[in-house]
């Protein structure tokens, strides 16, 4: 048995030695190695054993197929990457603006012919791509590619590199040559920065030309509005009024004034002074027409015609007050006048009367498509002007339809009707003194004006005989107040 057991054990090392080790062992040790390999990526590594006729053999052909389907498909993905590159390199060579990729290190990637001729003109293009942002712009700022930076090089990067670490909204930079581009840049997803450089010049240039026709246009606007009243002007340049030949009725309140005098005085000053007098005199009589909201309609040499109510108004009530207060105003402000006139050795200075009427009037332009004018025209115009002549110098003449509507806030005295040349009917008139708030500062005057009760009562300016006129009817009007009270208490 011990020489059976020594013989079995020797034949099988002899069967492993001569037959398992070099046919199995070491075959399948090479088709473990060679699987490993091509695991790793290794298309090129020998299948051993393809040619034997065994399971050894069927396993590395399998695996030679496996192999073979590898690199196929190794091959096929080159193709498409390689593909995919060139499309891609042709769609960024395609861009019309200056396009660049940075990777996360901040290298230049990939960029197409307009970044390199419009943003890095003085560099080779072989030493662009994997060449730092910060090399490639600090070489660009030194060679003078950037207006921006000249003169500031080190500050000028600072700013640049914080702008492309953290970009943001798109900015506008200056190139040599006086070009201009706009920068707008994006962070990727993998820490890289994509730009994209689009060059405006042109766009610029006519932005500045633009800008030189907009100055000169407001320059012309600026010089054409001295010929139009503020009102009449915006209307036309905001489009609330078209420039054509039309008119409408509205309900206006109407200033008429001229100088009374001022024939003597422009017989006693030289032509220099007189234009300098009439000068500042309508200055500032424009001035307090323009503070009130006044259109001024036209000058006639030191005639004045003012109208409220077109193109803007504020009601008719509103605008009648305004307009009696701007003639009040311009009234003291032709007392100080007055004053500064005598001082400069005008002995007789011109005084001035005014006119106001409140009635419907024809308003628009008027003329021809070439040549026109916005003015106002009707008996309520006709009406105005017939006042301002019947008024006394330095005094203020309303009619009574102006008067209904600034009794509550103005003090005036009845001067009776008149006979107006040009209206058939007599015409109540009445003076402006004040309004009531200077009124009663200024005189011993009382105004209330309340629901049913109405009193005026100028306690200076009356007589001995009205004053006890007052008083009677002041006490009587007491007494059937008193009686009236009395019936309404409970017993009574």
């Amino acid at each position: 048995m011990a020489i059976i057991t020594i013989v079995s054990i020797l034949g099988a090392v002899a069967v492993m030695f001569y037959y398992v080790v070099p046919w199995i062992i070491r075959p399948l040790e090479s088709i473990t190695k060679a699987m490993t390999n091509l695991a790793d990526g290794d298309t090129s590594v020998d299948i051993p054993g393809r040619r034997r006729r065994d399971e050894l053999g069927r396993m590395a052909q399998a695996l030679g197929v496996f192999r073979d389907t590898a690199i196929e498909v190794q091959r096929s993905n080159l193709k498409e990457i390689a593909e995919a590159r060139r499309r891609l390199s042709v769609a960024i060579e395609s861009i019309s603006e200056a396009f660049s990729l940075y990777d996360s290190e901040d290298r230049l990637v990939a960029c197409n012919g307009v970044y390199r001729t419009l943003i890095f003109p003085n560099v080779a293009d072989e030493s662009l791509v994997g060449t730092t942002f910060e090399t490639l712009i600090r070489r660009a700022a030194e060679q003078g590619d950037v207006e921006d930076a000249k003169g500031r090089i080190e500050e000028w990067m600072e700013e640049r590199l914080l702008r492309h670490r953290n970009p943001g909204s798109a900015f506008v930079q200056r190139r040599r040559d006086g070009r201009w581009v706009i920068v707008s840049e994006r962070k990727t997803d993998d820490g890289g920065t994509v730009a994209v450089y689009s060059d405006v010049t042109e766009l610029k240039q006519r932005e500045e030309q633009l800008s030189a026709k907009t100055n000169a246009l407001e320059q012309l606007s600026s010089q054409l509005a001295k010929y139009l009243s503020p009102q009449v002007y915006e209307s036309i340049f905001t489009g609330r009024s078209n420039v054509t030949v039309a008119s409408r009725r509205k309900k206006l309140t109407i200033f008429f004034s001229d100088l009374e005098g001022f024939t003597e005085t422009t017989e006693r000053l030289q032509s220099e002074d007189l234009t300098q007098l009439l000068n500042h005199y309508l200055t500032e009589m424009s001035k307090i027409a323009l503070q009130f909201g006044g259109t001024i309609d036209k000058y006639v040499g030191d005639a004045i015609l003012i109208f409220f109510g077109d193109p803007e108004t504020k009601g008719v009530k509103t605008d009648a007050v305004a307009c009696v207060k701007m003639a009040i105003a311009m009234r003291q402000k032709m007392r100080e006048l007055d004053s500064l006139w005598r001082a400069s050795g005008i002995e007789k200075p011109p005084r001035c009367r005014t006119g106001i009427n409140t009635g419907f009037c024809t308003v628009g332009n008027f003329g021809s498509e070439d040549r026109m004018d916005y003015t106002i025209i009707g008996s309520g115009v006709n009406l105005a002007s017939r006042l301002e002549q019947m008024a006394p110098p330095g005094e203020i003449l309303i009619s009574y339809e102006t008067y209904a509507l600034v009794k509550d806030e103005v003090c005036c005295e009845e001067r009776g009707q008149l006979t107006v040349k040009g209206i058939s009917r007599p015409v109540a008139t009445y003076q402006v003194i004040d309004v009531y708030d200077n009124t009663l500062k200024a005189r011993d005057f009382i105004h209330e004006d309340y629901a049913t009760l109405k009193l005026d009562i100028d306690v200076a300016g009356m007589s001995d005989a009205e004053r006890s006129h007052a008083v009677s009817v002041l006490q009587r009007a007491m007494h059937r107040l008193s009686d009236r009270e009395a019936s309404r208490r409970p017993g009574s």
